[in-house]
């Protein structure tokens, strides 16, 4: 049957986990890189759909497919090693070092290339800086403003804000990460893959490597938006909420709950 049952799917977590671990640095960022890029051309069809339709849910129902490539192709997103390290960190196959240098590595592998997207669509998309408005453009700056700026403007409410959408975020995305595990065949993981990563988008959560890509972006095509207002408001206590939201809530609560016993 292509169901695979739970308790396989948390066995395969830590082996997945385990391998992720092992790989070399220039995987991790060569893999880390694509999966950057290809989150960017998911955000970027996900908001010109918004902009075309004026309906954010279209955009939602869209922007799974670069989930989905990136897990097809076994690429390395950080959000979902913030579930599956853990696993197999508390089952003994890594250690807390190992864990480290994959999210780390990951993370700067993940950055470069949502920044190598972020400037090649400015130039597509500005026409070469000859464009400075249009309804892409216009949204994609209002929402770089709102990760940043509107949370400042809330102050310590908003860190807490957006501490807690990244949780909520990366407990989705990783849960993304094991439903793909669910099913044997390609139709099937891109199915299971697609629900919980809609419900994320769809509800604007917080995720660090989405905003790695359009923060500076909106930043290059011209918001009143700072480094620090993209880092401290938004890039640095988003990625901790999202370590909490995979590592707790998915990776760690399915392996109490579904390992097997010996």
């Amino acid at each position: 049957m292509s169901y695979v049952k739970p308790e396989v799917v948390v066995d395969q977590m830590i082996a997945a986990g385990t391998y992720k671990a092992g790989l070399d640095v220039k995987n991790l960022l060569i893999r880390g890189a694509l999966s950057g890029a290809f989150l960017g051309f998911a955000t970027t069809l996900s908001i010109t759909a918004t902009a075309q339709t004026y309906t954010p849910i279209v955009g939602a129902l869209l922007f799974p497919v670069g989930f989905v490539m990136i897990v097809l192709l076994g690429l390395e997103l950080m959000t979902g090693s913030f579930a599956l390290l853990p696993v197999a960190l508390s089952e003994g196959k890594i250690t807390f070092s190992k864990m480290l240098s994959n999210w780390s590595w990951v993370f700067i592998g993940n950055l470069i290339g949502s920044l190598i997207y972020a400037g090649l669509f400015v130039i597509a998309i500005s026409k070469f800086g000859h464009i400075d408005s249009s309804p892409v453009i216009d949204l994609i700056k209002k929402i770089a403003a709102a990760k940043t700026l509107g949370y400042a403007h809330l102050g310590s409410d908003g860190l807490v804000t957006v501490f807690v959408k990244a949780i909520l975020c990366n407990w989705m995305v990783t849960l993304g990460v094991v439903m793909a595990l669910t099913a044997t065949t390609t139709i099937g993981k891109i199915f299971a893959m697609w629900l919980p990563i809609l419900i994320f988008f769809g509800q604007g959560f917080e995720h660090a490597v989405v905003n790695m890509f359009v923060i500076p972006t909106g930043m290059m095509l011209g918001a009143d938006v700072t480094m620090s207002d993209w880092w401290l408001w938004n890039e640095i206590p988003v990625t901790i909420g999202n370590i909490i939201g995979g590592a707790v809530f998915t990776g760690l609560a399915l392996y109490l709950t579904h390992k097997k016993k010996d």
